[in-house]
């Protein structure tokens, strides 16, 4: 049976072809002979209560020198698609949520949205994470300036961050009598005006920032460990670190299966949880990577495993 499915991203053509990963899950849609429309956040509107996009046809290709081709906009209702991938980039800012709203309006006619809006909306990605304290470093979230400088005196080796960062960008680690501690909190939480978290420092990154992908709930074998660069303390590829795929370990899938029927429950079929050493620091809902990593070593087919789920979502909502 042919559908119709959406894409709400950034341009196209700013895309990395070797590794972005919705490419990978657009490829995966076509090759299931599904009609794949390209949108933009500014292309969404709303108009007499109903979501509409001027979106385009798209057609994607294997071929890094021409990967795509987009055709002329139409005008038509998001409820018209059978579902949307909501693979738009943080920051997570109030545009993003303004698009959420308008995808919701198209979720509650019929339209299955990947992720679920309500839940892409609740789950900021450090604070979900303590959903699962079993799974966790020890850690605080405040704005005060004295609490955080307390959580530092206590475990001496902390890292700071921010809860709307992305790519390992504004993440501090202050040791023992860091001369720098104060600008560090202060620049932060904007002098006490900005919550961010305060985690104690996992040795265990100089192995891997771990990240598990889970489709509906369930962990892919393998993981990429996001390998910091010498004296670093982010393993993010946009910090510079070098991935490794490599099998679950018995501790990366407990943890995996603590968070996955919460992640079933709210709607949230593809997500990345972010592991170092036993500890999960992470769950990434809004625009999951590393698939392609992940696939280029495993032959998992794990974008295609999505659209698997995708398809089962649909039978259970009768469309």
């Amino acid at each position: 049976m042919s559908r119709d499915i959406g894409v709400v991203m950034d341009p196209i053509g700013a895309c990395n072809f070797k590794k972005d990963t919705s490419l990978a899950l657009l490829w995966a849609a076509r090759d299931r002979g599904w009609r794949l429309w390209y949108m933009e956040q500014g292309d969404l509107y709303l108009e007499q209560g109903l979501a509409r996009a001027r979106m385009r046809p798209l057609a994607v290709r294997e071929d890094a020198q021409d990967f795509y081709t987009l055709g002329n906009p139409e005008d038509k209702d998001l409820a018209d698609l059978d579902a949307i991938l909501m693979r738009k980039d943080p920051p997570f800012d109030m545009e993003f949520v303004y698009t959420t709203h308008l995808l919701e309006n198209a979720e509650r006619r019929g339209t299955l949205i990947v992720n679920r809006c309500a839940s892409l909306r609740d789950c900021n990605e450090k604070l979900y994470a303590t959903q699962f304290p079993q799974c966790c470093p020890t850690l605080t979230v405040s704005r005060d300036p004295q609490a955080l400088r307390a959580f530092h005196d206590q475990h001496n080796d902390v890292i700071f961050k921010p809860l709307d960062g992305m790519g390992g960008s504004s993440i501090f680690r202050a040791r023992q009598d860091d001369p720098n501690l104060s600008v560090i909190l202060e620049t932060l939480t904007r002098n006490g005006q900005q919550t961010i978290m305060g985690q104690v420092y996992l040795p265990d990154i100089t192995s891997g920032d771990k990240r598990i992908l889970m489709i509906n709930g369930e962990a892919v074998p393998y993981a990429l460990a996001r390998i910091p660069l010498a004296g670093e303390s982010r393993g993010n590829l946009a910090a510079g670190g070098s991935g490794r795929v490599q099998p679950l370990s018995e501790r990366d899938q407990w943890i995996a299966d603590q968070v996955g029927p919460d992640l079933r429950r709210r709607g949230l079929l593809f997500v990345g949880l972010d592991v170092i050493g036993d500890y999960l620091t992470e769950v990434n809902v809004t625009s999951p990577t590393c698939l392609r990593e992940i696939e280029s070593e495993t032959s998992l087919g794990i974008a295609d495993r999505l659209m698997g789920s995708i398809e089962a979502e649909w039978q259970r909502l009768g469309r």
